[in-house]
């Protein structure tokens, strides 16, 4: 089941947190870290999503909670196979979160989803890559159907860092490495 949370609500990161809390613990499998897994570019501003988030987070230091994809080491399309190989080599009891930006309905632009199951990254730009992740979360940042890469060139940069910064806080609110008050 895929969670659809409008991420121009007040309480959206809350949502975010309650949801992803949801998700992890219905996971069936036992795991002792979590890893984050933030794909995209910082080359295509509708793709940076992914990047950004993993920029933020790669500032905790909690213990078993890791983070790949930063906007200085992104993860994007060339290097995802290599670093999914990386991270099941080094992490084998990780459960790992998949996060990415997505194109979408207009009536879901800036919804942040939320699901378990992997996450198809490249699919709304036509790429076939290896799915990632047990649970995934995705930032519908443009309208999808035409000339799709294009379109993500030219998605607002203020519509990614928003949203982003509502996932992060999401984020940090399930980790507790911040108040959600």
């Amino acid at each position: 089941m895929v969670f659809y949370i409008n991420s121009q609500k007040e309480n959206s990161s809350k949502e975010i947190a309650y949801i992803l809390k949801k998700c992890i613990l219905h996971h069936p499998g036992r795991w002792s870290e979590l890893i984050f897994l933030c794909i995209g570019t910082d080359r295509v501003t509708g793709d940076c999503l992914g990047p950004y988030i993993g920029q933020q987070l790669s500032h905790l230091d909690m213990k078993g909670i890791y983070v790949y994809g930063t906007l200085e080491q992104p993860v994007h399309a060339l290097n995802l196979p290599e670093i999914s190989r990386n991270i099941k080599s080094a992490h084998p009891d990780g459960l790992i979160i998949a996060i990415d930006a997505s194109l979408g309905q207009k009536k879901h632009l800036g919804y942040v989803t939320i699901g378990s199951g992997a996450l198809y990254p490249g699919a709304g730009v036509q790429k076939e890559l290896p799915p990632v992740g047990d649970i995934h979360i995705t930032g519908i940042v443009n309208i999808g159907g035409v000339l799709e890469q294009l379109t993500l060139q030219t998605t607002r940069l203020s519509t990614v860092i928003s949203m982003a910064d509502t996932i992060t806080q999401g984020i940090l609110c399930y980790t507790n490495a911040l108040t959600c008050l």
